[in-house]
């Protein structure tokens, strides 16, 4: 089922979500389940499930190319519960990101360039992972969610943010300037 995803403003999206305590259930799979459906219909890169008025530390992501970020490298298609990241490296790279709770609206973020992820799936199976890239990015952009963190709270130059339309008239967006 394609849920409503609420959008900057809202006070449950600054809030830190709760671990997930039982995995393998119906409530769970329903969730991710429309978590997928809502992150398809919208052209999302990833979804995490603050983001429809679900308080627990889920996100999913990757699953094919994105319209919204069409020269993007792959990124896994992930269902990562009660997520840890670890830097792997001290340096970032900025680039254009979006949100499906922001809409209509890019910044330039600057995100680690490499990092471990580490969870579990579904079923509770741990899932240990190191991520570069796009990947990286869309990773920590996700995992924010569930620290009440958007991406303009990480915008460090605010003449690198505004409308996608404003700042992208010719209908180009790019995953990286």
């Amino acid at each position: 089922m394609i849920r409503d995803v609420l959008r900057m403003g809202d006070a449950r999206l600054l809030s830190r979500a709760r671990p997930v305590t039982a995995f393998d259930t119906p409530e769970l799979a329903e969730l991710i389940d429309d978590m997928r459906d809502t992150m398809r219909h919208l052209s999302g890169a990833g979804l995490a499930a603050p983001q429809i008025g679900v308080d627990l530390r889920v996100v999913i992501f990757g699953g094919g190319p994105s319209p919204r970020y069409p020269d993007a490298s792959a990124v896994p298609d992930t269902v990562l519960i009660n997520p840890v990241l670890t830097p792997l490296a001290q340096e970032e790279e900025s680039g254009w990101e979006g949100c499906l709770s922001v809409p209509g609206l890019r910044g330039w973020v600057p995100r680690w360039t490499q990092l471990r992820y580490t969870g579990f799936d579904p079923s509770g199976a741990p899932i240990d992972r190191v991520a570069t890239g796009f990947h990286a990015r869309v990773v920590q952009h996700e995992c924010d969610h569930l620290d009440g963190i958007l991406y303009p709270m990480r915008v460090r130059d605010f003449s690198r943010f505004g409308f996608t339309e404003v700042l992208f008239p010719d209908g180009a967006v790019a995953a990286d300037d």
